[in-house]
Protein backbone atom coordinates (compact mmCIF):
# COMPACT_ATOMS: atom_id res chain seq x y z
CA UNK A 1 0.00 0.00 0.00
CA UNK A 2 1.70 3.59 -0.86
CA UNK A 3 1.50 5.36 2.18
CA UNK A 4 2.23 9.11 0.93
CA UNK A 5 -0.64 10.89 1.61
CA UNK A 6 -3.13 11.89 -0.80
CA UNK A 7 -2.55 15.54 -2.39
CA UNK A 8 -6.41 16.58 -0.95
CA UNK A 9 -5.41 15.30 2.36
CA UNK A 10 -2.25 16.79 2.61
CA UNK A 11 -3.59 20.24 1.03
CA UNK A 12 -6.14 19.84 3.88
CA UNK A 13 -3.83 19.01 7.37
CA UNK A 14 -1.43 22.11 5.76
CA UNK A 15 -4.60 24.33 5.65
CA UNK A 16 -6.01 23.91 8.89
CA UNK A 17 -6.05 27.58 9.78
CA UNK A 18 -7.66 28.53 6.79
CA UNK A 19 -10.53 25.95 7.10
CA UNK A 20 -11.63 26.77 9.99
CA UNK A 21 -11.42 30.66 9.00
CA UNK A 22 -14.05 30.11 6.70
CA UNK A 23 -16.50 26.24 7.18
CA UNK A 24 -17.01 27.04 10.99
CA UNK A 25 -18.54 29.66 10.44
CA UNK A 26 -20.83 28.43 7.63
CA UNK A 27 -21.65 25.92 10.20
CA UNK A 28 -22.68 27.90 12.97
CA UNK A 29 -24.90 30.03 10.77
CA UNK A 30 -26.90 26.58 9.60
CA UNK A 31 -27.03 25.74 12.78
CA UNK A 32 -28.60 28.98 14.24
CA UNK A 33 -30.95 29.22 10.86
CA UNK A 34 -32.53 25.66 12.15
CA UNK A 35 -32.80 26.76 15.78
CA UNK A 36 -34.93 29.82 14.76
CA UNK A 37 -36.90 27.74 12.73
CA UNK A 38 -37.77 25.42 15.58
CA UNK A 39 -38.47 28.12 17.56
CA UNK A 40 -40.18 29.87 15.43
CA UNK A 41 -43.69 31.03 17.30
CA UNK A 42 -46.98 29.29 16.31
CA UNK A 43 -48.82 32.51 15.59
CA UNK A 44 -45.69 33.25 13.08
CA UNK A 45 -46.37 30.32 11.26
CA UNK A 46 -49.99 30.25 11.15
CA UNK A 47 -49.71 34.01 9.99
CA UNK A 48 -48.15 33.11 6.99
CA UNK A 49 -51.63 31.31 6.20
CA UNK A 50 -54.14 33.97 4.71
CA UNK A 51 -57.41 34.18 6.47
CA UNK A 52 -60.72 33.95 5.03
CA UNK A 53 -61.82 36.98 3.48
CA UNK A 54 -63.71 38.12 0.73
CA UNK A 55 -62.28 38.66 -2.60
CA UNK A 56 -63.90 40.40 -5.87
CA UNK A 57 -63.99 37.59 -8.74
CA UNK A 58 -65.63 38.78 -12.31
CA UNK A 59 -69.00 40.18 -11.62
CA UNK A 60 -69.31 39.03 -7.52
CA UNK A 61 -67.79 38.90 -4.19
CA UNK A 62 -67.16 35.90 -3.12
CA UNK A 63 -65.83 34.18 0.23
CA UNK A 64 -62.82 32.70 0.13
CA UNK A 65 -61.53 29.88 2.49
CA UNK A 66 -58.35 27.97 2.53
CA UNK A 67 -57.27 30.01 -0.57
CA UNK A 68 -60.69 29.14 -2.84
CA UNK A 69 -64.31 30.56 -3.35
CA UNK A 70 -66.22 28.82 -0.63
CA UNK A 71 -70.31 28.25 -0.69
CA UNK A 72 -71.82 28.55 2.27
CA UNK A 73 -74.77 26.21 2.87
CA UNK A 74 -75.75 27.33 6.10
CA UNK A 75 -77.98 27.30 8.95
CA UNK A 76 -77.81 29.25 11.96
CA UNK A 77 -78.66 28.12 15.44
CA UNK A 78 -81.87 28.77 17.68
CA UNK A 79 -80.33 31.53 20.10
CA UNK A 80 -79.59 29.55 23.02
CA UNK A 81 -78.27 26.67 21.65
CA UNK A 82 -74.60 26.79 21.30
CA UNK A 83 -74.52 27.91 25.02
CA UNK A 84 -74.58 24.20 26.01
CA UNK A 85 -72.70 21.69 24.26
CA UNK A 86 -74.37 18.96 25.85
CA UNK A 87 -77.48 20.32 24.45
CA UNK A 88 -75.66 20.86 20.84
CA UNK A 89 -74.46 17.58 20.53
CA UNK A 90 -77.18 15.11 18.85
CA UNK A 91 -77.41 17.94 15.97
CA UNK A 92 -74.17 18.21 14.55
CA UNK A 93 -74.64 14.56 12.63
CA UNK A 94 -77.78 15.77 11.44
CA UNK A 95 -76.93 19.29 10.18
CA UNK A 96 -74.28 17.10 8.59
CA UNK A 97 -76.07 15.11 6.94
CA UNK A 98 -78.91 17.69 5.45
CA UNK A 99 -75.90 18.97 3.55
CA UNK A 100 -74.89 21.58 6.17
CA UNK A 101 -71.73 22.99 5.41
CA UNK A 102 -71.25 25.86 8.19
CA UNK A 103 -73.27 26.63 11.19
CA UNK A 104 -74.08 29.96 12.75
CA UNK A 105 -73.71 30.17 16.65
CA UNK A 106 -74.33 32.78 18.77
CA UNK A 107 -71.16 33.74 21.26
CA UNK A 108 -72.29 35.81 24.01
CA UNK A 109 -70.67 38.83 25.48
CA UNK A 110 -72.14 37.57 29.29
CA UNK A 111 -71.01 34.21 28.90
CA UNK A 112 -67.57 35.10 27.60
CA UNK A 113 -66.94 37.89 30.01
CA UNK A 114 -68.53 36.89 33.50
CA UNK A 115 -66.64 39.59 34.90
CA UNK A 116 -64.52 42.21 33.71
CA UNK A 117 -61.32 41.76 32.24
CA UNK A 118 -61.91 38.03 32.94
CA UNK A 119 -62.77 36.14 29.57
CA UNK A 120 -63.39 32.37 29.60
CA UNK A 121 -63.45 30.90 26.03
CA UNK A 122 -64.99 27.34 26.49
CA UNK A 123 -67.54 28.10 24.44
CA UNK A 124 -65.95 28.76 22.02
CA UNK A 125 -63.56 26.12 21.92
CA UNK A 126 -66.13 23.56 22.15
CA UNK A 127 -67.87 24.98 19.03
CA UNK A 128 -64.51 24.91 17.64
CA UNK A 129 -63.60 21.35 18.62
CA UNK A 130 -67.11 20.24 17.54
CA UNK A 131 -67.63 22.08 14.16
CA UNK A 132 -63.69 19.97 13.26
CA UNK A 133 -64.86 16.86 14.12
CA UNK A 134 -68.11 16.83 11.55
CA UNK A 135 -65.90 18.65 8.70
CA UNK A 136 -67.95 22.05 9.20
CA UNK A 137 -67.02 25.31 9.55
CA UNK A 138 -68.51 28.39 11.67
CA UNK A 139 -69.40 32.08 11.24
CA UNK A 140 -69.85 33.02 15.00
CA UNK A 141 -72.58 35.46 16.06
CA UNK A 142 -71.24 38.05 18.76
CA UNK A 143 -74.31 38.71 20.66
CA UNK A 144 -72.73 41.85 22.67
CA UNK A 145 -74.41 45.43 23.59
CA UNK A 146 -77.95 44.37 21.30
CA UNK A 147 -79.64 41.45 20.21
CA UNK A 148 -82.88 42.04 18.29
CA UNK A 149 -82.46 45.75 19.29
CA UNK A 150 -82.58 44.99 22.61
CA UNK A 151 -80.12 44.86 24.96
CA UNK A 152 -80.46 41.10 27.13
CA UNK A 153 -77.04 39.43 26.14
CA UNK A 154 -74.55 41.80 28.26
CA UNK A 155 -72.87 40.69 31.81
CA UNK A 156 -74.41 42.03 34.69
CA UNK A 157 -71.85 44.21 35.30
CA UNK A 158 -72.65 45.69 32.67
CA UNK A 159 -76.76 45.43 32.91
CA UNK A 160 -76.46 46.77 36.93
CA UNK A 161 -74.78 50.00 36.39
CA UNK A 162 -76.73 51.93 34.18
CA UNK A 163 -74.47 55.61 34.92
CA UNK A 164 -71.77 53.90 33.38
CA UNK A 165 -73.57 52.16 30.38
CA UNK A 166 -76.63 54.18 30.14
CA UNK A 167 -79.71 53.08 28.26
CA UNK A 168 -82.40 54.90 25.19
CA UNK A 169 -84.85 57.05 26.93
CA UNK A 170 -88.04 57.37 25.65
CA UNK A 171 -89.38 61.24 24.88
CA UNK A 172 -91.12 61.23 28.30
CA UNK A 173 -87.77 60.47 29.64
CA UNK A 174 -88.55 56.70 30.34
CA UNK A 175 -85.66 54.03 30.02
CA UNK A 176 -85.70 51.23 27.46
CA UNK A 177 -84.28 48.23 27.90
CA UNK A 178 -82.03 49.23 25.11
CA UNK A 179 -78.04 50.09 25.64
CA UNK A 180 -77.66 54.31 24.19
CA UNK A 181 -75.36 54.34 21.10
CA UNK A 182 -74.04 57.27 22.86
CA UNK A 183 -72.67 55.73 25.85
CA UNK A 184 -68.66 55.69 25.15
CA UNK A 185 -67.71 53.38 27.79
CA UNK A 186 -70.18 50.89 26.66
CA UNK A 187 -68.65 50.74 22.93
CA UNK A 188 -64.87 50.32 24.80
CA UNK A 189 -66.01 47.76 26.67
CA UNK A 190 -67.93 45.99 23.99
CA UNK A 191 -64.71 46.59 21.75
CA UNK A 192 -62.41 45.13 24.23
CA UNK A 193 -64.50 41.92 24.62
CA UNK A 194 -65.22 41.65 20.87
CA UNK A 195 -61.16 42.60 20.58
CA UNK A 196 -60.33 39.39 23.22
CA UNK A 197 -62.71 37.24 21.43
CA UNK A 198 -60.71 37.87 18.16
CA UNK A 199 -57.66 37.55 19.56
CA UNK A 200 -58.53 33.81 21.07
CA UNK A 201 -59.61 32.54 17.29
CA UNK A 202 -56.60 34.07 15.82
CA UNK A 203 -54.46 31.89 18.51
CA UNK A 204 -56.53 28.60 18.31
CA UNK A 205 -58.05 28.65 14.66
CA UNK A 206 -56.13 30.43 12.08
CA UNK A 207 -54.41 27.32 11.03
CA UNK A 208 -57.62 25.57 10.86
CA UNK A 209 -59.78 28.13 9.49
CA UNK A 210 -63.11 26.78 11.22
CA UNK A 211 -64.47 30.22 11.61
CA UNK A 212 -65.28 31.69 8.33
CA UNK A 213 -67.08 35.16 9.18
CA UNK A 214 -68.07 37.26 12.20
CA UNK A 215 -71.62 38.66 13.02
CA UNK A 216 -70.87 41.97 15.24
CA UNK A 217 -74.28 42.24 17.32
CA UNK A 218 -77.81 41.22 15.92
CA UNK A 219 -80.59 43.24 14.44
CA UNK A 220 -79.72 46.50 16.12
CA UNK A 221 -82.01 49.66 16.32
CA UNK A 222 -84.28 51.23 18.28
CA UNK A 223 -87.58 49.72 19.57
CA UNK A 224 -90.67 52.42 19.90
CA UNK A 225 -89.53 55.90 18.34
CA UNK A 226 -87.29 56.89 15.68
CA UNK A 227 -84.37 58.24 17.79
CA UNK A 228 -83.03 57.88 21.07
CA UNK A 229 -83.88 61.49 23.61
CA UNK A 230 -81.46 60.20 26.33
CA UNK A 231 -78.82 63.37 27.60
CA UNK A 232 -76.22 62.28 24.96
CA UNK A 233 -78.48 61.76 22.24
CA UNK A 234 -80.55 64.95 22.64
CA UNK A 235 -76.69 67.15 22.78
CA UNK A 236 -75.60 65.37 19.22
CA UNK A 237 -79.12 65.96 17.88
CA UNK A 238 -79.15 69.82 18.09
CA UNK A 239 -75.77 69.36 17.16
CA UNK A 240 -74.29 69.59 13.94
CA UNK A 241 -74.19 66.56 11.23
CA UNK A 242 -70.64 65.41 11.44
CA UNK A 243 -68.13 66.01 8.22
CA UNK A 244 -67.42 62.41 7.83
CA UNK A 245 -71.00 62.07 6.32
CA UNK A 246 -71.51 64.79 4.54
CA UNK A 247 -67.83 64.55 2.67
CA UNK A 248 -69.07 61.05 2.35
CA UNK A 249 -72.25 62.13 0.75
CA UNK A 250 -70.77 64.38 -1.84
CA UNK A 251 -68.16 61.78 -2.90
CA UNK A 252 -71.20 59.44 -3.71
CA UNK A 253 -73.82 62.01 -5.16
CA UNK A 254 -73.88 60.32 -8.24
CA UNK A 255 -74.64 57.20 -6.89
CA UNK A 256 -76.59 57.66 -4.12
CA UNK A 257 -79.22 55.59 -2.76
CA UNK A 258 -83.12 56.99 -3.61
CA UNK A 259 -84.44 57.36 -0.15
CA UNK A 260 -80.89 58.92 0.73
CA UNK A 261 -81.39 61.43 -1.79
CA UNK A 262 -84.71 62.55 -1.19
CA UNK A 263 -83.58 62.99 2.29
CA UNK A 264 -80.75 65.54 1.04
CA UNK A 265 -82.40 67.23 -1.03
CA UNK A 266 -85.19 67.77 1.80
CA UNK A 267 -82.71 70.17 3.19
CA UNK A 268 -81.05 71.59 0.00
CA UNK A 269 -78.20 69.62 0.04
CA UNK A 270 -76.33 71.37 2.82
CA UNK A 271 -73.33 70.24 3.47
CA UNK A 272 -73.59 71.68 7.16
CA UNK A 273 -75.77 72.30 9.53
CA UNK A 274 -77.72 70.10 12.23
CA UNK A 275 -79.25 66.79 11.25
CA UNK A 276 -82.82 68.81 10.81
CA UNK A 277 -81.24 71.41 8.86
CA UNK A 278 -79.56 68.54 7.01
CA UNK A 279 -82.09 66.06 6.77
CA UNK A 280 -85.51 67.55 6.77
CA UNK A 281 -87.87 67.87 10.01
CA UNK A 282 -88.82 64.56 9.59
CA UNK A 283 -88.27 61.08 10.83
CA UNK A 284 -86.42 60.42 8.24
CA UNK A 285 -83.46 62.41 9.72
CA UNK A 286 -84.31 60.97 13.10
CA UNK A 287 -83.59 57.54 11.12
CA UNK A 288 -80.42 58.90 9.76
CA UNK A 289 -79.46 60.41 12.88
CA UNK A 290 -79.88 56.51 14.65
CA UNK A 291 -78.07 54.58 11.64
CA UNK A 292 -75.12 57.05 11.95
CA UNK A 293 -74.80 56.18 15.35
CA UNK A 294 -75.58 52.06 15.21
CA UNK A 295 -72.87 52.50 12.10
CA UNK A 296 -70.19 54.66 13.96
CA UNK A 297 -70.73 52.22 17.33
CA UNK A 298 -70.56 48.84 15.95
CA UNK A 299 -67.95 50.24 12.97
CA UNK A 300 -65.60 51.17 16.73
CA UNK A 301 -66.35 47.58 17.95
CA UNK A 302 -65.32 45.55 14.54
CA UNK A 303 -62.35 47.68 14.06
CA UNK A 304 -61.34 46.48 17.69
CA UNK A 305 -61.59 42.88 16.18
CA UNK A 306 -60.17 43.14 12.65
CA UNK A 307 -57.36 45.00 14.41
CA UNK A 308 -56.70 41.26 16.14
CA UNK A 309 -57.75 39.24 13.64
CA UNK A 310 -58.89 40.18 10.33
CA UNK A 311 -61.86 37.77 9.41
CA UNK A 312 -65.41 38.85 6.81
CA UNK A 313 -68.01 40.83 9.27
CA UNK A 314 -71.80 41.47 8.75
CA UNK A 315 -74.56 42.74 10.32
CA UNK A 316 -77.90 41.58 9.74
CA UNK A 317 -80.95 44.03 9.51
CA UNK A 318 -84.56 43.30 11.03
CA UNK A 319 -86.32 44.48 7.60
CA UNK A 320 -89.21 46.51 7.19
CA UNK A 321 -92.74 44.81 7.37
CA UNK A 322 -95.61 45.90 5.10
CA UNK A 323 -97.48 47.30 8.39
CA UNK A 324 -94.96 49.34 9.79
CA UNK A 325 -95.43 53.36 9.20
CA UNK A 326 -92.50 54.46 10.42
CA UNK A 327 -88.63 54.08 12.05
CA UNK A 328 -89.15 52.59 15.86
CA UNK A 329 -92.38 50.19 14.21
CA UNK A 330 -89.27 48.34 13.00
CA UNK A 331 -85.69 48.40 14.44
CA UNK A 332 -84.77 52.67 14.04
CA UNK A 333 -81.32 52.93 11.98
CA UNK A 334 -80.58 49.68 11.59
CA UNK A 335 -79.00 48.43 8.54
CA UNK A 336 -81.74 48.19 6.54
CA UNK A 337 -82.02 49.06 2.42
CA UNK A 338 -82.80 52.52 2.82
CA UNK A 339 -79.84 52.93 5.10
CA UNK A 340 -77.05 51.45 3.46
CA UNK A 341 -75.67 54.80 2.03
CA UNK A 342 -75.17 56.05 5.87
CA UNK A 343 -73.96 52.20 7.01
CA UNK A 344 -71.12 52.59 3.98
CA UNK A 345 -69.89 56.16 5.54
CA UNK A 346 -70.27 55.43 9.20
CA UNK A 347 -68.72 51.86 9.09
CA UNK A 348 -65.91 50.57 6.96
CA UNK A 349 -64.93 47.42 8.72
CA UNK A 350 -68.66 46.42 8.15
CA UNK A 351 -68.16 44.02 5.10
CA UNK A 352 -71.93 42.90 4.23
CA UNK A 353 -74.98 44.16 5.16
CA UNK A 354 -77.44 41.22 5.24
CA UNK A 355 -81.06 40.93 5.38
CA UNK A 356 -83.24 38.54 7.51
CA UNK A 357 -86.18 37.68 5.35
CA UNK A 358 -89.05 35.92 6.22
CA UNK A 359 -91.55 37.85 3.92
CA UNK A 360 -93.52 35.92 1.17
CA UNK A 361 -91.94 37.84 -1.65
CA UNK A 362 -87.96 36.65 -0.98
CA UNK A 363 -86.61 38.26 -4.41
CA UNK A 364 -88.57 41.39 -4.06
CA UNK A 365 -86.49 42.01 -1.01
CA UNK A 366 -83.33 40.58 -2.29
CA UNK A 367 -82.91 42.71 -4.96
CA UNK A 368 -83.77 45.96 -2.65
CA UNK A 369 -80.60 44.81 -0.27
CA UNK A 370 -78.41 44.20 -3.47
CA UNK A 371 -79.24 47.87 -4.61
CA UNK A 372 -75.95 49.43 -2.78
CA UNK A 373 -73.78 46.74 -4.31
CA UNK A 374 -73.25 44.95 -0.78
CA UNK A 375 -72.43 40.48 -1.40
CA UNK A 376 -74.82 39.12 -0.73
CA UNK A 377 -75.31 36.55 2.39
CA UNK A 378 -78.73 35.88 4.03
CA UNK A 379 -77.99 34.57 7.46
CA UNK A 380 -81.97 34.11 8.73
CA UNK A 381 -84.65 33.38 6.54
CA UNK A 382 -87.10 30.03 5.81
CA UNK A 383 -86.35 26.23 5.58
CA UNK A 384 -88.73 23.70 4.09
CA UNK A 385 -89.46 23.89 0.17
CA UNK A 386 -90.18 27.77 0.76
CA UNK A 387 -86.14 27.85 1.58
CA UNK A 388 -85.01 25.37 -0.96
CA UNK A 389 -86.61 28.48 -3.61
CA UNK A 390 -84.96 30.96 -1.85
CA UNK A 391 -81.43 29.10 -1.44
CA UNK A 392 -81.58 28.47 -4.93
CA UNK A 393 -82.85 32.13 -5.89
CA UNK A 394 -79.91 33.94 -3.81
CA UNK A 395 -77.29 31.48 -4.79
CA UNK A 396 -78.21 31.85 -8.88
CA UNK A 397 -79.65 34.98 -9.34
CA UNK A 398 -77.81 37.34 -6.81
CA UNK A 399 -74.76 35.54 -6.45
CA UNK A 400 -74.80 35.21 -2.90
CA UNK A 401 -71.98 33.77 -1.03
CA UNK A 402 -74.51 31.52 1.34
CA UNK A 403 -77.90 31.20 3.31
CA UNK A 404 -79.09 30.29 6.38
CA UNK A 405 -82.54 28.91 7.62
CA UNK A 406 -83.01 30.39 11.53
CA UNK A 407 -83.45 27.24 14.18
CA UNK A 408 -82.80 24.63 11.27
CA UNK A 409 -81.45 22.35 14.15
CA UNK A 410 -84.81 21.95 15.42
CA UNK A 411 -86.45 21.16 12.86
CA UNK A 412 -84.33 19.53 10.49
CA UNK A 413 -84.86 15.75 10.26
CA UNK A 414 -88.88 17.28 10.07
CA UNK A 415 -90.43 15.74 6.97
CA UNK A 416 -90.94 19.49 5.79
CA UNK A 417 -87.34 19.86 5.55
CA UNK A 418 -86.48 16.80 3.26
CA UNK A 419 -86.82 19.10 -0.02
CA UNK A 420 -84.80 21.70 1.73
CA UNK A 421 -82.01 18.96 2.73
CA UNK A 422 -81.83 17.79 -0.68
CA UNK A 423 -81.53 21.00 -2.47
CA UNK A 424 -78.68 21.77 0.04
CA UNK A 425 -76.93 17.94 -0.68
CA UNK A 426 -77.59 18.95 -4.37
CA UNK A 427 -75.87 22.32 -4.34
CA UNK A 428 -73.07 21.35 -2.38
CA UNK A 429 -72.48 18.29 -4.72
CA UNK A 430 -71.60 20.82 -7.42
CA UNK A 431 -70.45 23.75 -5.39
CA UNK A 432 -67.57 24.71 -7.43
CA UNK A 433 -69.35 24.45 -11.01
CA UNK A 434 -71.73 27.25 -9.22
CA UNK A 435 -69.15 29.29 -7.68
CA UNK A 436 -66.95 29.64 -11.21
CA UNK A 437 -70.69 30.01 -12.88
CA UNK A 438 -71.09 33.49 -10.07
CA UNK A 439 -67.69 34.87 -11.22
CA UNK A 440 -68.05 33.79 -15.12
CA UNK A 441 -71.99 35.30 -15.45
CA UNK A 442 -72.90 31.88 -16.50
CA UNK A 443 -75.43 31.09 -14.07
CA UNK A 444 -78.99 31.92 -13.09
CA UNK A 445 -82.22 31.27 -11.07
CA UNK A 446 -85.87 31.52 -10.86
CA UNK A 447 -88.10 31.76 -7.64
CA UNK A 448 -91.90 30.66 -8.48
CA UNK A 449 -95.12 30.64 -5.98
CA UNK A 450 -98.65 29.77 -6.51
CA UNK A 451 -100.04 32.75 -4.72
CA UNK A 452 -98.49 35.24 -5.98
CA UNK A 453 -100.13 35.85 -9.79
CA UNK A 454 -96.43 37.81 -10.29
CA UNK A 455 -94.58 34.80 -9.25
CA UNK A 456 -95.90 31.70 -11.18
CA UNK A 457 -93.62 32.57 -14.28
CA UNK A 458 -90.05 33.91 -14.28
CA UNK A 459 -87.45 34.17 -16.58
CA UNK A 460 -83.41 33.46 -16.97
CA UNK A 461 -81.27 35.46 -19.65
CA UNK A 462 -77.81 33.96 -20.29
CA UNK A 463 -76.27 33.95 -23.63
CA UNK A 464 -78.39 34.17 -26.74
CA UNK A 465 -81.27 31.89 -24.88
CA UNK A 466 -84.31 33.29 -23.10
CA UNK A 467 -85.28 30.43 -20.32
CA UNK A 468 -88.64 30.43 -19.38
CA UNK A 469 -89.82 29.38 -15.62
CA UNK A 470 -93.55 28.45 -15.13
CA UNK A 471 -94.33 26.87 -11.98
CA UNK A 472 -96.04 23.26 -12.66
CA UNK A 473 -99.75 23.50 -13.62
CA UNK A 474 -102.40 21.35 -14.66
CA UNK A 475 -105.02 22.28 -17.82
CA UNK A 476 -106.49 21.63 -21.02
CA UNK A 477 -106.34 24.20 -23.55
CA UNK A 478 -106.03 25.39 -27.34
CA UNK A 479 -109.16 22.42 -28.61
CA UNK A 480 -108.70 20.42 -25.79
CA UNK A 481 -105.52 19.20 -26.37
CA UNK A 482 -102.97 18.18 -22.72
CA UNK A 483 -100.52 21.00 -21.89
CA UNK A 484 -97.95 21.09 -19.15
CA UNK A 485 -97.72 24.94 -19.41
CA UNK A 486 -99.97 27.46 -18.66
CA UNK A 487 -103.70 26.37 -16.53
CA UNK A 488 -104.15 25.63 -13.40
CA UNK A 489 -101.41 26.69 -10.67
CA UNK A 490 -101.63 24.97 -6.91
CA UNK A 491 -101.62 28.03 -4.81
CA UNK A 492 -99.12 26.15 -2.00
CA UNK A 493 -97.22 24.97 -4.94
CA UNK A 494 -93.40 26.49 -5.03
CA UNK A 495 -90.69 25.76 -7.75
CA UNK A 496 -87.46 26.69 -8.59
CA UNK A 497 -84.96 26.24 -11.09
CA UNK A 498 -80.75 27.01 -11.05
CA UNK A 499 -79.68 26.87 -14.79
CA UNK A 500 -75.87 26.76 -15.88
CA UNK A 501 -74.32 27.70 -19.10
CA UNK A 502 -71.37 25.01 -19.53
CA UNK A 503 -69.12 24.58 -22.55
CA UNK A 504 -70.96 22.03 -24.09
CA UNK A 505 -74.88 22.43 -23.06
CA UNK A 506 -76.29 23.61 -19.64
CA UNK A 507 -76.55 22.19 -16.09
CA UNK A 508 -80.33 22.49 -14.57
CA UNK A 509 -81.30 21.82 -11.31
CA UNK A 510 -84.49 22.66 -10.33
CA UNK A 511 -88.11 21.46 -8.51
CA UNK A 512 -91.74 21.91 -9.19
CA UNK A 513 -91.20 23.86 -12.75
CA UNK A 514 -91.10 23.56 -16.50
CA UNK A 515 -88.60 25.27 -18.65
CA UNK A 516 -89.12 26.05 -22.08
CA UNK A 517 -86.55 27.81 -24.67
CA UNK A 518 -86.55 31.31 -27.06
CA UNK A 519 -83.65 32.35 -28.90
CA UNK A 520 -83.01 36.14 -27.08
CA UNK A 521 -82.48 37.85 -30.75
CA UNK A 522 -85.89 36.29 -32.00
CA UNK A 523 -84.71 34.79 -34.65
CA UNK A 524 -85.72 30.87 -35.08
CA UNK A 525 -86.94 28.43 -32.79
CA UNK A 526 -84.71 26.31 -29.69
CA UNK A 527 -85.04 22.36 -30.16
CA UNK A 528 -83.98 19.72 -27.23
CA UNK A 529 -80.59 17.81 -28.87
CA UNK A 530 -80.10 16.04 -26.01
CA UNK A 531 -81.82 15.66 -22.28
CA UNK A 532 -80.10 13.20 -19.40
CA UNK A 533 -81.18 12.94 -16.18
CA UNK A 534 -78.00 11.88 -13.48
CA UNK A 535 -76.43 12.78 -10.27
CA UNK A 536 -73.57 13.82 -8.80
CA UNK A 537 -71.38 11.62 -6.28
CA UNK A 538 -69.65 13.15 -3.42
CA UNK A 539 -66.44 13.89 -5.64
CA UNK A 540 -68.54 16.02 -8.09
CA UNK A 541 -68.28 13.46 -10.56
CA UNK A 542 -71.81 13.19 -12.94
CA UNK A 543 -73.30 9.99 -12.89
CA UNK A 544 -75.34 9.46 -15.97
CA UNK A 545 -78.79 8.25 -15.84
CA UNK A 546 -81.44 8.30 -18.12
CA UNK A 547 -81.97 10.00 -21.34
CA UNK A 548 -84.93 11.56 -21.70
CA UNK A 549 -86.75 12.13 -25.12
CA UNK A 550 -90.94 11.72 -26.04
CA UNK A 551 -93.44 12.14 -23.08
CA UNK A 552 -91.03 12.87 -21.09
CA UNK A 553 -89.83 16.80 -22.87
CA UNK A 554 -93.00 17.26 -25.21
CA UNK A 555 -94.50 19.45 -23.38
CA UNK A 556 -97.73 21.17 -25.68
CA UNK A 557 -98.99 19.36 -28.14
CA UNK A 558 -100.95 22.08 -29.76
CA UNK A 559 -97.52 22.53 -32.14
CA UNK A 560 -99.59 25.04 -34.48
CA UNK A 561 -100.16 27.76 -31.54
CA UNK A 562 -96.53 26.86 -29.86
CA UNK A 563 -94.98 27.66 -33.32
CA UNK A 564 -96.92 30.78 -33.24
CA UNK A 565 -95.64 32.15 -30.14
CA UNK A 566 -91.60 30.71 -30.95
CA UNK A 567 -92.02 27.52 -29.16
CA UNK A 568 -90.78 24.24 -30.28
CA UNK A 569 -93.36 22.69 -28.21
CA UNK A 570 -90.11 20.92 -25.93
CA UNK A 571 -89.32 21.73 -22.77
CA UNK A 572 -87.82 20.42 -19.29
CA UNK A 573 -90.21 18.71 -16.66
CA UNK A 574 -88.95 19.23 -12.84
CA UNK A 575 -92.56 17.96 -11.98
CA UNK A 576 -91.60 16.87 -8.40
CA UNK A 577 -91.01 18.50 -4.75
CA UNK A 578 -87.81 16.39 -4.70
CA UNK A 579 -85.05 18.60 -6.71
CA UNK A 580 -83.55 17.04 -9.88
CA UNK A 581 -80.57 17.16 -12.46
CA UNK A 582 -80.60 17.81 -16.05
CA UNK A 583 -78.04 18.08 -18.20
CA UNK A 584 -79.22 19.51 -22.04
CA UNK A 585 -77.82 20.24 -25.49
CA UNK A 586 -79.95 22.90 -26.92
CA UNK A 587 -80.21 23.72 -31.04
CA UNK A 588 -81.80 26.33 -33.22
CA UNK A 589 -83.47 25.58 -36.30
Amino acid sequence: MNSTPSLEVAFAFNNRTTMKKFIYPIIATLLLTVSCMENTPKEEAEDQVQAPHLEKRGGVTQLIVDGKPFLALACELGNSTASSRKYLSPYWKKLKECGVNTVLATVSWEQTEPEEGKYDFTVVDDLLSDARSHDMRLALLWFGSWKNGITSYTPKWVKGDTKRFPLALTPEGKPLPILTTLGDETCKADARAFAALMHHLKEVDAHHQTVVMMQVENEVGLHGHPRDYCPQAEEAFRGQVPQALTDWLTAHRDSLLPETQKAWEAGGCRTAGTWEEVFGHNDRAAEIFMAWHYASYIDRIAAAGKAEYDLPTFVNAWIVQPEDTRPGNYPSGGPQAQNHDIWHAAAPHIDILSPDIYLDDFPEVARLYARSSTPMFIPESRSGQNGAANAAYAIGAMGAIGYSPFGFERNCDDPSNIPFAQFYQKAGSIAPAILAAQAEHRIGAAWLKGDHPQRVKDEIRLGDVRILCELVSSGMRNGGAPQLTGGTYDPDAIGYVVAIQEKDGWLFLGSNVRVTFLPADGKGYIGLAKVVEGDFDKKGRWKEGRWLNGDEIQLRYDLLYAVDEGFSGQGLNFGRPEPSFLKVELFRY
